[in-house]
């Protein structure tokens, strides 16, 4: 710290300097933690995603990097999870092999859904893993996956509309 106090970027009083860089840390670090890395999914994860949540709705979001609609889809589902965020818990799964999470990570982060629960496709048999999500889903994207606390399931393919999102909830 003395450093940076010769250099005028830290006032001299060191007490008020380490309050200062304790309280920036503290501003900091929930947003940190909220953004975690792409995590892989295999076959042995997905009864555990699947599980009905103590309250409200889990929303899978399943989506691939040559998707057209899955942008506007997880930009709406995200601004439902930010309205109701007590209610909705939104995971974002891509159908794309974990191979390429540079790729689905770098389009993640422009699409600001990098803080958001992110998982990838780690199986040889991607159809293996959309059957095991969802026995009536062809494997089409955008898929959408609501799986509320009573354990009741919805389903939706294609570009969600308003009165799909209106379901949700």
């Amino acid at each position: 710290l003395r450093g940076l106090e010769h250099h005028g970027w830290l006032p001299p009083d060191r007490d008020h300097a380490m309050k200062c860089l304790l309280l920036a840390l503290a501003l900091l670090l929930p947003g940190l933690a909220m953004a975690g890395p792409l995590q892989p999914l295999a076959a042995s994860d997905v009864a555990t995603l699947l599980q009905p949540p103590a309250h409200g709705e889990r929303i899978i979001a399943l989506w691939a990097l040559d998707c057209a609609y899955c942008e506007s889809n997880l930009e709406a589902l995200a601004t439902l999870q930010r309205q109701h965020p007590r209610d909705i818990e939104l995971v974002i799964v891509s159908t794309d092999s974990i191979d390429r999470r540079q790729a689905i990570e770098t389009r993640l982060r422009q699409m600001k859904m990098d803080g958001y629960p992110n998982r990838a496709y780690a199986e040889a048999s991607p159809d293996h893993l959309n059957f095991l999500l969802d026995p009536d889903w062809g494997g089409e994207t955008p898929r959408v996956l609501v799986i509320r606390a009573d354990g009741s399931r919805l389903g939706i393919s294609g570009e969600l509309t308003p009165a799909q999102l209106h379901k949700i909830p």
